[in-house]
């Protein structure tokens, strides 16, 4: 394994009420590790849990009271859930705790809002966002394997995960403009077309949209530089960001494109109002990818290179960021050797531990990982109990 200055890795992760799991604590060194145990076993809720450690909804998006621990018959066994870890970027140490409280049904039949707390080394932080500037992970899972074939949306998402691990600044405008769209939507679902409210909103789509889509323009490209290049067995990918606010950007300054948001908002109101949606903007952007060496769009790549492009590309960010921030991010792969062949499986795990990268890998079959030896540490996975094999 080559030595980094810096490596971000998880020493104790300790998980209360977090789906299959009551109370469970695991310890950890450096190394990446490898989970394997038949599917539905609790390893990718490790993973998950993990996800936690950065700001956002986790590698499965889902709601706060969705990850809460269910009782057999399906009913919520708990109103809370936490996820607790001590973690090392080099020789710092940092602990973080977060987790959620499910609200409760008022008198009047109202649900409760469910609130999600985190604290970085005790002290609670006012937003998540801030997780960002202390950890960062990347992360691949089964759905994502179709991420090339589905709407532009899971690829936009997938980007902004990316440019989260490479600049932490990136949540605020995202999270900004997407309250604004939703109040933009509401009033179009409500049909108020009230002038000032629009005038309001739109103002702040605007100004935030295109914040983004510059962030998204500059990190793209230099992350392009990382990513064309082929990395082992996995091929090297030529990637952009498209869209209309791409295309003013790139004839005209920030503070133009805002104008051109602006007015192409104000003048789509009423034709937006029939599909109740905004149809302008950097949320109809699209993260376009092509293979390196092919020249072929990811979408009509076999399963097999498309799982190969998207590995290549989380491999670029993570050398990205290494360079750029200082240390390597965690590495979250879910069920990530089906579709790749015994060369590509041996490439991947050559260039994890290469890394130094703690990697958190999900198998099925334990024979996979046993050429990596004791270079990892393997765990077996079962009905949400955990063996250190």
């Amino acid at each position: 394994m080559t030595a980094i200055p810096h490596q971000l890795a998880v020493k104790r992760l300790t998980l209360t009420d977090f789906r299959c799991y009551n109370q469970q604590r695991l310890e950890v060194d450096a190394r990446p590790i490898v989970l394997t145990g038949p599917n539905g076993a609790g390893k990718t809720n490790l993973l998950e849990a993990t996800s936690f450690l950065v700001p956002g909804r986790g590698l499965r998006r889902a709601r706060l009271n969705e990850i809460t621990r269910r009782a057999a018959d399906g009913t919520i066994a708990a109103q809370q859930w936490a996820v607790a870890a001590k973690l090392f970027i080099g020789d710092n140490e940092i602990n973080i705790g977060t987790g959620c409280e499910i609200g409760e049904a008022s008198e009047n039949g109202s649900n409760g809002r469910d609130k999600r707390v985190t604290k970085i080394d005790g002290t609670v932080v006012k937003n998540q966002a801030e997780l960002g500037h202390y950890t960062s992970a990347q992360w691949l899972t089964p759905q994502m394997d179709r991420l090339f074939l589905e709407g532009a949306s899971g690829r936009r998402f997938f980007v902004d995960q990316l440019i989260y691990g490479l600049d932490p600044e990136h949540a605020g405008p995202v999270a900004a403009y997407n309250h604004s769209l939703r109040n933009r939507n509401k009033l179009l679902r409500e049909g108020n077309f009230d002038p000032e409210w629009f005038d309001s909103i739109e103002e702040s789509l605007a100004r935030q949209g295109v914040a983004i889509a510059v962030r998204r323009l500059e990190v793209v490209a230099r992350l392009q530089a990382v990513c064309r290049a082929s990395s082992g067995a996995f091929p090297g990918a030529e990637i952009s960001m498209v869209g209309q606010v791409e295309g003013w950007l790139a004839n005209e300054p920030a503070l133009a494109a805002e104008d051109h948001l602006r007015e192409a908002l104000r003048a789509c109101r009423q034709s937006d109002a029939s599909g109740s949606a905004t149809s302008v903007g950097p949320h109809r952007s699209d993260f376009a990818v092509c293979h390196g060496e092919t020249g072929m769009t990811a979408d009509l790549c076999s399963t097999g290179e498309q799982k190969a492009l998207l590995i290549g590309i989380v491999l670029a960010t993570a050398r990205l960021q290494t360079e750029e921030r200082g240390y390597t991010p965690l590495l979250l792969l879910d069920e990530i050797t089906a579709h790749l062949d015994k060369a590509r499986r041996t490439s991947l795990f050559d260039i994890i531990l290469d890394l130094g990268a703690q990697a958190w890998i999900t198998g099925t079959e334990d024979e996979i990982f046993a050429p990596l030896g004791k270079q990892v540490q393997h765990f077996a996975v079962n009905q949400g109990k955990i063996e250190k094999l």
